[in-house]
């Protein structure tokens, strides 16, 4: 995934489940899609590394 809202939309979430699973203020969840905040490209990598390891997210998606 290249961005923090394909990786929320892949997982099915809305931006306050995401927010609370990954225990980051919703405001963040909502800075980082609407860029006006730039998420490090190693969280995202870890974020999407859990969500599969949880099997929230397909192994194929992405």
């Amino acid at each position: 995934m290249e961005t923090v809202k394909e990786l929320r939309k892949a997982a099915k979430m809305t931006q306050h489940a995401f927010a609370d699973y990954f225990g980051v203020p919703k405001r963040t969840v909502e800075d980082w899609e609407g860029d006006r905040r730039t998420i490090r490209p190693y969280v995202l990598e870890l974020m999407e590394y859990k969500l599969r390891n949880e099997k929230l997210i397909a192994e194929a998606e992405g």
